[in-house]
């Protein structure tokens, strides 16, 4: 009994997704995030599941408290939006798609609309041996009163959480 617990403690251990986050920048009115992680997904799996932000993103980060209310329109233009029974929010618009490889949105969610700042969300896949890397490049821009080194913290963690899901 006590090896299976030890067996299936290392196996959750091994099929965890590593990440890793770095705030590369805070200014009050700049911020600059990244962050990467590796699954044993394939790129093209992956990507299935990026295109489906109802798969992966934290219902605690919606407007509505539900990830099933997330949809996004894979289309330059399309919307990164949710909807619910009273309610609907665009939280980023597709800037750029290369299919299997990269998405790119500008995308203020939560509190960075109402302060209208600029933000440009770029995720990346790229195959490696045994799986595909994950890269979340995140650049926001507002005005010096937005104290956006404040809030750098709250969005890196709110992303890192979010590769960790997309990735698992």
């Amino acid at each position: 009994m006590k090896k299976t617990l030890i067996l299936s403690a290392l196996m959750a251990v091994s099929l965890s997704t590593a990440a890793t986050a770095e705030i590369v920048e805070a200014k009050s009115d700049r911020y600059v995030l990244k962050q990467e992680a590796t699954s044993s997904m394939s790129a093209e799996d992956l990507w299935a599941r990026l295109v489906k932000p109802e798969t992966w993103w934290h219902p605690d980060h919606t407007y509505s408290g539900s990830s099933e209310n997330l949809s996004l329109d894979l289309q330059a233009g399309g919307l990164w939006r949710e909807d619910w029974d009273g309610g609907s929010v665009s939280h980023g618009t597709v800037i750029y798609v290369k299919p299997g490889s990269t998405l790119r949105m500008n995308a203020p969610f939560g509190p960075l609309q109402e302060m209208a700042v600029n933000v440009v969300w770029t995720i990346t896949l790229t195959p490696t041996e045994g799986g595909t890397k994950v890269t979340f490049d995140e650049i926001a821009n507002g005005t010096e009163g937005a104290a956006l080194d404040k809030l750098a913290p709250a969005v890196d963690f709110v992303k890192t959480e979010a590769i960790k899901r997309l990735t698992q």
